[in-house]
Order: C-alpha cells, then sequence, then structure tokens
C-alpha cells in the first residue's frame, strides 16, 4: 500500500516502502549516501540530527537478521566493523547505541546512534534512546547543527571511499 510521507527536509513523496525507495536511489537522502554495495546502503535519517547516526539498510526486502544470506551476513559485518571504524577515526565518537527491530514498517536495518555527553541526562541504557531521538528531532535543527550533521555525512563517505565489500 503507498503512503505518503514528508521527509526530514520537507520533501512528501508517495512510496510503499521507505527503505525501498532510499536503497534504489529512487529517494536521494539529505547529505547523499555515505556508502552503497549491491547488497547495504548506509545512510543517515537526518530527521534526527546527530552527527554521525548511521542507519545500515538491507537492499533486499527481508526483515529478520536470520533471513540474511551467508554472503550478507559476512558483509553485514564487515560493514558495521568499517562503519564503527570511521566514526571513531574520523567523527572522534567514542560510544555507539545499535538499534534493530524486526517489527519495523521499513524492512531490515539497523541504526548506529553515538552516543554524546549532552545525551547522558536521558540515562545510559537502551531506553535512553527514544527520548535522545526525539530531543535530537526536536531541538537540534537549527543551521549550524544540521551543518555538522552533512559535512559528518561527507567525512564518512570519503572514508568509505576505498572500502571494497565481498559484494563489489
Amino acid at each position: 500500500m503507498t503512503r505518503l510521507i514528508t521527509l526530514a527536509d520537507g520533501r512528501s513523496v508517495e512510496v510503499e516502502c521507505l527503505s525501498c525507495a532510499l536503497t534504489s536511489g529512487m529517494i536521494a537522502p539529505t547529505g547523499g549516501v555515505i556508502y552503497e554495495s549491491s547488497n547495504f546502503h548506509a545512510h543517515q535519517d537526518v530527521a534526527y540530527p546527530i552527527r554521525g547516526l548511521v542507519i545500515l539498510a538491507s537492499k533486499r526486502h527481508f526483515y529478520c537478521m536470520d533471513e540474511l544470506t551467508d554472503e550478507e551476513q559476512f558483509e553485514y559485518i564487515s560493514l558495521i566493523r568499517k562503519i564503527r571504524n570511521e566514526q571513531r577515526n574520523h567523527l572522534g565518537i567514542e560510544k555507539v547505541y545499535y538499534f534493530y527491530n524486526e517489527d519495523t514498517t521499513h524492512h531490515f536495518h539497523l541504526w548506529m546512534v553515538p552516543r554524546y555527553d549532552w545525551m547522558y541526562r536521558y540515562g545510559n541504557s537502551v531506553e535512553s534512546l527514544r527520548p535522545i531521538l526525539l530531543h535530537a528531532r526536536n531541538n537540534m535543527n537549527d543551521e549550524e547543527n544540521m551543518n555538522s550533521v552533512i559535512e559528518g555525512i561527507s567525512i564518512l563517505r570519503e572514508s568509505m571511499r576505498d572500502f571494497v565489500s565481498s559484494s563489489r
């Protein structure tokens, strides 16, 4: 079923699956693609303007981790490791929360959410993730922060440029 979605940058799009639209290139994510292979697509959802936040989405439409093929599972772990390394080495991100759920309306994707000092006022557990994301969405959309987020996307994209996955 097609639904109308308003993106963080104000664009409205009609899609059946937002992840499919992003990973196929039908919709360009604000700031651009961080990394793309034949199996995966890494980008940031700027609706949550946190520098270094990465969403790693499958291109194939499925929902559960146990549905990864052998090739996909190898590449998936390699990509998580590489992205995490680049978050640390190029953006100075010391801690990351990983979030993945199987009851989403979008297909298989992992959120890699950096932990910054300001976030600890919301707690130091997975329960703090939702309030942090809401705070970012509702209070951090100013021009200076968005420029920093877009710069972070660009830095990660450049640092991932030489990564060669098994599926390329």
